[in-house]
């Protein structure tokens, strides 16, 4: 059973126990008999409540689920302090499990389970968060307009052929950032700004939309390709909508830099509050997440990658193909985004 708390009701119930807490003790302590787990969750796919389900049936613990964007979610939890009623914060992309961690609203966690399950590359070194899925940034190109074999790798795009020809969101969404800031990592500063400044002049048009609208920008005929996250794709392919099942139909995925690093991916993934009142049920949660059954859930329901080895990816997502996967260890998106975000400004990114 999970219960979603409106933000109004939420605050209100969390006044009365902040000031039950005052008047009875100065800190809060972990009961892990409670069987509650308050979760703060940017990931907001309907699928996942198919997660929360499995999990209180596993185990009796009944999970109250707070729903915002990242950034609010890390304030919120921020100036809750040590009063905060938050266990777990679950979000997309790398760059924002970074974000909390320097926030200081993440602690370390020891379970031999999430280590010897999940690689080192899509972890915290200091297990303060942990990949729960994986996702590939990929090249989206229309096949009428573009061969298979013009393309070759992201930092090719940056080559004048491609002129007036690409689709892009803003500058300001995270998953390009954490692209560029992995581009940092390989390539160094300076050559990761010729790179943009390549990339930015061949736009078709001011970056705009969010991924699927790249995605249907390509099949309309807007550009002849664009960037965009797999399980995107996935969905439009899944779709019951004719038109998005139209979309899909005039549009290819092409995975870059097969024969160098590998194509970029990130994650989603979750950590521990520092002061979460209910920490032995935040990592029973974490751990259930990495089991063959949540994996097999994350993977069939919103078509991401699992990060768990021999969980295989849903019937559709297997048929973009296999592809070699960077092994850049997503923590340094994370370190570098605020100067990927000063070269994507430098660059002209809008």
């Amino acid at each position: 059973m999970k219960l979603r708390l409106s933000q109004p009701l939420f605050l209100l119930l969390s006044s009365l126990m902040l000031g039950a807490i005052a008047c009875s003790a100065p800190t809060t302590t972990t009961d892990p008999e409670a069987g509650v787990l308050n979760l703060y969750s940017s990931r907001h796919y309907d699928s996942d409540e198919e997660l929360y389900q499995a999990f209180t049936e596993a185990t009796g613990i009944q999970i109250n689920l707070i729903e915002g964007k990242e950034e609010e979610l890390i304030e919120r939890i921020k100036s809750e302090g040590v009063n905060s009623p938050a266990d777990l914060l679950m979000t997309v992309d790398v760059g924002n499990l970074w974000r909390a961690q320097e926030a200081g609203i993440l602690q370390s966690i020891e379970s031999d389970v999430l280590t010897e399950k999940i690689p080192a590359n899509l972890r915290d070194d200091e297990n303060q968060w942990f990949a729960l899925t994986k996702r590939a940034r990929v090249i989206i190109y229309n096949p009428d307009k573009v061969q298979e074999s013009d393309l070759s790798t992201y930092e090719a795009l940056a080559e004048p052929q491609w002129q007036g020809r690409i689709c892009m969101r803003s500058s300001s969404n995270i998953y390009n950032q954490s692209l560029v800031a992995a581009k940092i990592a390989k390539l160094g500063e300076a050559e990761t700004k010729a790179w943009l400044d390549g990339l930015v002049a061949n736009f078709a048009r001011p970056p705009e939309g969010n991924d699927t609208a790249q995605i249907q920008a390509v099949a309309a005929g807007a550009c002849d390709l664009a960037i965009a996250n797999t399980y995107y794709v996935g969905r439009l392919m899944r779709s019951e909508d004719t038109a998005d099942q139209e979309v899909a139909s005039k549009i290819r995925v092409f995975f870059p830099n097969q024969d160098q690093d590998g194509a970029h991916i990130n994650i989603s993934g979750a950590g521990v509050t520092t002061h979460a009142p209910n920490q032995e049920n935040a990592i029973a949660f974490l751990e259930f997440l990495v089991s063959a059954e949540a994996q097999e859930i994350f993977a069939s329901a919103n078509n991401e990658y699992p990060v768990v080895e021999n969980v295989p990816a849903n019937e559709v997502v297997q048929t973009l193909g296999q592809f070699k996967a960077s092994d850049l260890k997503v923590e340094q998106y994370g370190e570098l985004n605020p100067k990927a975000v000063q070269l994507m400004d430098q660059a002209g990114w809008k």
